[in-house]
């Protein structure tokens, strides 16, 4: 290619993607279109809502496909027409072979985790949950399977024992964009030396996967041990929410998403077990130590802090998780 900017097609959804798409504008490549998702409805009026990529796309002048079958023969044309040098895929779906092998160039993905480890739709979120104290990032080419090709470039990142997946998300939307113009520059330069993904698993190695969470998934276990549970809350946190079920002496039960908390030495309670003064705390027992919960939300009520809930409602009797 030397020195002209290969014509690319970008392929994403939600914020994450907007992030890596802004730094390809911002570096002034040349792109010919951007896939996303179709408008979905949402919220409770179900009004008819664009993904981020698209509202991005739209404020940049970007041309916008939103295909709803990936293998339709009109939408194949339009990439035929486009004729790319290049397609980069950040947070979508699985491309079919007609799609990803239509570049000279090839089609790339960036996978939110230093694969072969945690392949699948949620890596930010199960590598918190499993108490990682590292994750990262990898760019590498499209094949037939899902996050099995063979990788251009992968950058570590540092877990701290405050992140969320909030934060963690930010971080690596930030260093993603910047490993994907690397990605490109080494592409259009000739200069990558591919790493097939076999050749990182080690002897004995379990490799742990990351599969979309269902709403079945967020139940917190309060029979888990303290750290356990504190990770699980804040690999779920804010999206998708991690949540429990607390009822009280009147037999009512109430969900409850838990966001933020700290962790506290064991109290010996059972796990499930609830302290609250009804007034500025609310402390759940796992199996080795309580959580102290300091940010939630009530059904029907917003995200607060537990000092805001607690002033405007509170528990009868004896509260438990359940």
């Amino acid at each position: 290619m030397n020195n002209k900017k290969p014509k690319i097609i970008f392929y994403g959804t939600p914020g994450f993607a907007v992030t890596i798409l802004d730094a390809l504008v911002k570096n002034n490549h040349d792109i010919a279109a951007v896939v996303t998702a179709p408008d979905k409805p949402a919220g409770r009026g179900k009004k008819l809502t664009m993904p981020p990529v698209k509202k991005y796309a739209l404020e940049k002048g970007l041309n916008v496909l939103q295909p709803v079958n990936l293998k339709d023969p009109g939408f194949i044309d339009e990439l035929k027409k486009i004729n790319p040098d290049l397609q980069i895929v950040v947070a979508f779906r699985m491309l079919p072979k007609v799609v990803w092998e239509l570049p000279a160039l090839g089609t790339f993905n960036l996978h939110a985790s230093l694969l072969p480890q945690y392949r699948g739709a949620a890596p930010i979120n199960y590598a918190i949950i499993n108490g990682e104290k590292e994750t990262g990032l990898t760019t590498f080419f499209i094949d037939d399977k899902i996050d099995t090709g063979n990788i251009i470039l992968q950058k570590k990142i540092k877990i701290e024992d405050d992140d969320d997946f909030e934060t963690l998300h930010d971080k690596m939307a930030v260093a993603g964009a910047s490993l994907v113009l690397e990605t490109i520059d080494k592409i259009k330069n000739g200069n990558i030396e591919l790493i097939r993904q076999e050749e990182l698993i080690k002897k004995g190695e379990e490799l742990k996967p990351a599969p979309k969470i269902k709403k079945e998934d967020c139940k917190i276990n309060w029979d888990n041990s303290i750290d356990d549970i504190y990770n699980f809350i804040r690999g779920m946190s804010p999206w998708p929410g991690a949540f429990t079920v607390l009822s009280d002496g009147s037999g009512k039960e109430y969900y409850l998403k838990i966001f933020k908390t700290e962790k506290e030495k064991g109290s010996g309670k059972i796990p499930g077990s609830v302290e609250t003064d009804n007034k500025t705390y609310l402390k759940i027992s796992g199996k080795d130590g309580d959580l102290n919960i300091k940010e939630l939300q009530l059904a029907g009520k917003k995200r607060m802090s537990t000092g805001e809930l607690l002033r405007g409602f509170s528990f009868e009797g004896d509260v438990k998780a359940v």
